[in-house]
């Protein structure tokens, strides 16, 4: 025995899963099992591959419309030059205007660690405006440091 709704909504009542088959049958749709725990389980009559087409197609549009933040990274040495470094500060607030999340890193040779959390520190300065620190000055290999900024709401 199963609840039966057609179609268009209404209930059909209850019926024996043989003749609800048959009901969907002589529509030309199918019989799906909407509700498999309630006492009767509840069958709707549909034409499934319109249901899940249709389901898909709302799936699709939700992740059309949410937007997917990406990453973007700038990579610095501790000695980069004055116009190379507005240069790379100017990207930087490009991507945040743009609503991305900027990894800065830091490449070193050699002894250059302390000067480049000092530059970390200064591009957070610069670009503090419009953006703001998601991850401070980390070490994330022997001779890299970095850092994550996000853009302010």
């Amino acid at each position: 025995m199963v609840r039966l709704i057609s179609a268009d909504g209404t209930q059909l009542g209850i019926l024996p899963l043989q003749e609800a088959l048959r009901v969907a049958r002589d529509e030309g749709l199918d019989l799906v099992e909407v509700s498999p725990k309630s006492d009767p389980p509840v069958c709707r009559i549909m034409d499934f591959g319109k249901f899940k087409y249709q389901a898909s197609k709302k799936i699709q549009e939700a992740r059309k419309k949410s937007k997917a933040f990406q990453m973007k990274e700038v990579k610095l040495r501790p000695n980069t030059e004055e116009h190379d470094l507005a240069f790379k500060v100017r990207n930087i607030l490009k991507f945040l205007d743009k609503k991305h999340r900027v990894k800065v890193t830091v490449i070193f040779r050699g002894r250059d660690m302390e000067a480049g959390y000092r530059l970390l520190d200064r591009v957070a300065e610069e670009v503090a405006e419009k953006g703001a620190v998601e991850q401070g000055p980390k070490q994330d290999a022997r001779n890299t440091v970095s850092m994550i900024l996000v853009p302010r709401s």
